[in-house]
C-alpha cells in the first residue's frame, strides 16, 4: 500500500507541493538559507507571546565565540525545570530570533522555561562551532541555575530538525564532559549524513529534500561527509555507544526522510539501556505540524512534546 498524506494534512500539502519555489541547487546553502528566512519572516513579525516574559544572555563557546541566549520564562509559580531549545534549519540557518513565537508557545504551554540558543551555523561556521555553542548554552544554563530559579538536575535539551541532531550531539558531548541533562527531547531529528540517496516511495512527498539534506550535512562537514571519519558528535548516528545518555522522546512523520534513521537510533537507545519513547506519525512529512497546526495528528504531538515537558 503506497504512502499518503494525513487527510487533514492533504489540501495544504498538496498545495505547497504545486506551489513551492524551483529546487536548489546540490551544495547551495545560501540559497536554502534565503528560502527559509522567507518561510519565517511572518512567524517573526507575530506580536510577543501572552504570559511569557523575555531576557538575553550570552554565553562564551569553546572558540571563544559569544552566544545570544533568549531566556522564555512563563508567568506563575514554576516547578524548577527548564529546557535548553534549538531550532531546525538544516544546519544553515542561522538566527533564533525568527523562531521565538515557536519557543515561547512552547514556554505558554507546558509552564516550563525554555533557554532559545542563537547557535551559529553552516557554511560559515562548520562542525564543531553549531554543537559546541548549543553545549555551552546547556552548560551556561546549569552554572547560572540558581539565580533563574532552576533545579539544575531537572534540565532537559530539546530540537527540531537540525536542532534536534544537535541535541543529540549535545547529549554525547555532555556524557563525556560531565554535564548532566534530564532528558533529550528530538523532534524529527536531522542524523545522519550519509542520508542523501533519495527513497523514491518517500521523494514526491519530501518536504526537507534529499538534495537539501546533502547541501545541509556538506556545509557543516565539507569533504568530511559521507567519509568513515566523522565525528559522532556532528552526527549522532555515527555514535559507536548510545550508553549512558539521558531518556529520550523521539517524534518523527512516516513521510519524513529522516524517518528510518530516527527509528533505528531510538531503537538503538533504547538497547542500550535508555528510555525511549518513539512517536513516528502516519501520513506526516518533515515539519508538518507548522502545515496545518489545527490538523488532529498536529495537535496530539504537540500534546505529547508538552506532556513531556511537564513530567521533568
Amino acid at each position: 500500500m503506497p504512502l499518503e498524506l494525513d487527510p487533514e494534512l492533504k489540501p495544504a500539502m498538496e498545495a505547497y507541493f504545486a506551489n513551492r519555489p524551483a529546487p536548489e541547487a546540490r551544495g547551495d546553502a545560501l540559497a536554502i538559507r534565503r528560502q527559509i528566512e522567507t518561510a519565517m519572516s511572518a512567524a517573526a513579525a507575530l506580536p510577543p507571546v501572552p504570559g511569557v516574559s523575555r531576557s538575553d544572555f550570552t554565553a562564551t563557546s569553546a572558540d571563544g565565540a559569544e552566544i545570544a541566549l533568549r531566556w522564555l520564562a512563563p508567568d506563575g509559580e514554576r516547578s524548577g525545570s527548564a529546557v535548553v531549545w534549538l531550532h531546525g534549519g538544516g544546519m544553515v540557518f542561522g538566527d533564533v530570533d525568527p523562531c521565538l513565537p515557536q519557543a515561547a508557545r512552547l514556554a505558554a504551554a507546558s509552564g516550563v522555561p525554555v533557554l532559545a540558543v542563537d547557535y551559529r551555523c553552516a557554511p560559515e561556521h562548520p562542525h564543531p562551532a553549531p554543537v559546541e555553542d548549543a553545549y555551552a548554552a546547556s552548560a551556561w544554563l546549569h552554572e547560572h541555575a540558581a539565580e533563574l530559579g532552576v533545579d539544575p538536575a531537572r534540565i532537559a535539551i530539546m530540537g527540531e530538525s537540525a536542532g534536534g541532531g544537535l541535541a543529540a550531539g549535545v547529549t554525547l558531548l555532555a556524557r563525556e564532559r560531565g554535564l548532566p541533562l534530564a532528558r533529550q527531547v528530538l523532534i524529527y531529528p536531522m542524523l545522519d549524513d550519509r542520508n542523501i540517496e533519495p527513497d523514491p516511495e518517500l521523494e514526491s512527498l519530501a518536504t526537507w529534500s534529499y538534495d537539501r539534506n546533502f547541501t545541509g550535512w556538506h556545509a557543516l562537514l565539507g569533504d568530511l561527509a559521507g567519509t568513515a571519519d566523522v565525528p559522532a558528535i556532528a552526527a549522532p548516528a555515527r555514535a559507536d555507544d548510545l550508553s549512558g545518555l539521558p531518556p529520550a522522546y523521539v517524534d518523527v512523520g512516516d513521510l519524513d526522510i529522516f524517518r528510518d534513521e530516527d527509528i533505528e537510533y531510538a531503537r538503538r537507545l533504547a538497547a542500550a539501556g535508555t528510555p525511549v519513547e518513539l512517536h513516528v506519525r502516519p501520513g506526516c512529512p518533515h515539519a508538518f505540524e507548522s502545515a496545518v497546526p489545527e490538523a488532529a495528528v498536529a495537535q496530539r504531538s504537540q500534546q505529547d512534546r508538552i506532556r513531556v515537558l511537564r513530567a521533568l
